[in-house]
């Protein structure tokens, strides 16, 4: 799915949960602060509105965060169908609709719109990856690639890339990749490609997004709560009809 069907699906979501919430917090509002004095109606409104207002600050936290992502950290918005981050090399990963299989590509000599194209300089149906310096270490399949959606049951190749290079040398087998890395004083330690993606994809940005995300309507309801508190102490009693 592409990222603005992503958004339009959790935006009907959020506004039936919010909704829900809204009807709910009304109704406790009302029946803890029976008798208040005059901010009563005001409390209530406040607390009605909450979950609305909760859902269009994630709404702000969310694109804010997307736009810092792509614009800036060349990174994935966080949702849709592509994953994508950096490598500490000067390389990137990206995986589509699959996160068992990608491709690892060199930004600065892809087209100028964005889109990843096949160059002498990338690697197609990547499963396994190593980062070590300059280098990358992988496992892939040669006929599948990260648009593909069929695979083989194991790696039919395996590559060693100097990324200052930028051109792959090719084994048929791990051990003659293992033969040529360890000339280069590396040990292969091959790992899944979704298990790189997570540890390169977040950064502390990520973190400042989700405290953004929480800590405001988290600080807001505790004020309500206490608000609602505050006139429901300070209620007058209501007497009781016949």
């Amino acid at each position: 799915m592409g990222w603005a069907f992503v958004l339009l699906v959790w935006g009907v979501i959020g506004g039936t949960f919010a909704a829900i919430g809204a009807v709910g917090f009304r109704y406790v509002a009302v029946f803890l602060t029976r008798g208040a004095g005059a901010e009563r109606q005001r409390a209530i409104f406040a607390v009605t509105l909450f979950p609305f207002a909760c859902l269009g600050w994630a709404a702000i936290v969310v694109i804010f965060q997307a736009v810092i992502n792509a614009g800036v950290l060349r990174r994935d918005v966080g949702f849709g169908d592509a994953a994508t981050c950096p490598l500490p090399n000067g390389y990137s990963l990206l995986m589509i609709d699959v996160f068992d299989r990608g491709i690892v590509f060199n930004p600065r000599t892809q087209t100028a719109n964005g889109s990843v194209v096949d160059r002498s300089d990338t690697v197609d149906g990547v499963r396994m990856l190593q980062v070590k310096g300059a280098y990358l270490l992988g496992a892939a399949d040669s006929q599948s690639g990260a648009f593909s959606t069929t695979q083989s049951a194991h790696p039919e190749s395996y590559f060693l890339l100097d990324t200052r290079v930028g051109t792959p040398k090719r084994f048929a087998t791990f051990d003659a990749l293992r033969e040529s890395a360890l000339q280069l004083g590396i040990q292969p330690k091959l790992e899944p490609i979704n298990s790189i993606y997570v540890r390169y994809r977040y950064t502390w940005f990520d973190l400042l997004a989700a405290i953004l995300l929480v800590l405001p309507p988290v600080l807001a309801a505790f004020l309500l709560l206490r608000w609602i508190f505050h006139l429901r102490r300070s209620r007058v009693s209501v007497p009781e009809t016949a």
